[in-house]
């Protein structure tokens, strides 16, 4: 049986078919949902008690993203276990997209904007920079999270998504998913950063979606080990892209039954996101 909890980070909606890497059109989002019925019957089978439900991405084109805005805004206000984060981008091109989504901000249910430079620009572009202060400004003035994906390289490694919580960290609450991104992120964030930026007074947070199986227990030793951390990292599966299953049983065996397994699967995410 799987210990209770809330996801912080998982998506709705079906991405259209796409000839990613120049091979034929694919769908691999296989699991993805589409209708907010079918999300609440996936709740209803994981036992999630509470998810925090972010539109889905991946294909080059912005209005498929942005598109999703209202289906995630639907669920959250559909279900009150389901709370929504909004889909926006750090891209010039998009400031009309961003005007119609950012203009949600303020409804119910709204608790996080989600952002990613896997489509086009990077923390560190000059000519991002009026889009990433928008963001973040909003962030800031409705309390909401602002979630950054990371992952190997290029303008998502965790050496040029951290300038953003070094430029931001002291007004918003930013949320860095998938623990810093592959080997090379866990490595940076684990090893030194994520603390230095807790213990700098930042507002970061994590969490163990995609980790490798060493990164959890990891990092679960050196919370226990450096006395910080414990409120800043939450259990999430990242479906269609992540497992539930998988997720649950390496962050369960890498927390045990106590007091930080409480405050990853639970706690976290209700002083975060809302209980």
């Amino acid at each position: 049986m799987t210990r209770a909890h809330r996801d912080a980070h998982r998506h709705i909606g079906r991405l259209p078919a796409y000839g990613f890497y120049g091979g034929p059109p694919i769908n691999p989002d296989t699991t993805a949902l589409a209708t907010v019925r079918e999300l609440v019957a996936t709740l209803d089978e994981e036992g999630t008690e509470r998810a925090l439900v972010l539109p889905n991405y991946g294909v080059p084109d912005p209005e498929v993203a942005f598109g999703l805005n209202h289906l995630a805004l639907e669920a959250a206000q559909h279900d009150d276990r389901v709370r929504c984060g909004l889909w926006v981008s750090p891209l010039e091109s998009d400031a009309e997209r961003n005007d119609e989504a950012l203009r949600l901000a303020a409804e119910d249910g709204v608790v996080a904007l989600k952002t990613s430079f896997l489509l086009g620009g990077a923390p560190d572009d000059p000519a991002c920079v009026t889009q990433l202060d928008r963001l973040f400004a909003t962030a800031a003035e409705h309390d909401l999270v602002v979630h950054v994906h990371t992952s190997p390289g290029a303008a998502s490694d965790v050496d040029r998504i951290g300038t953003l919580v070094d430029r931001y960290g002291d007004t918003a609450k930013i949320h860095l998913v998938h623990l810093g991104g592959g080997m090379s992120g866990h490595l940076k964030l684990i090893g030194g950063l994520f603390f230095d930026w807790v213990e700098a007074g930042k507002q970061v947070f994590t969490d163990t979606s995609w980790a490798i199986g060493f990164a959890p227990a990891w990092l679960a030793q050196e919370i226990e080990r450096r006395g910080v951390g414990h409120d800043r990292v939450l259990f999430a599966t990242d479906a269609p892209w992540g497992d539930f299953e998988g997720e649950h049983a390496r962050l369960r065996a890498a927390t045990g039954d106590g007091a930080l397994a409480d405050a990853f699967f639970h706690h976290n995410f209700d002083a975060l996101y809302g209980a």
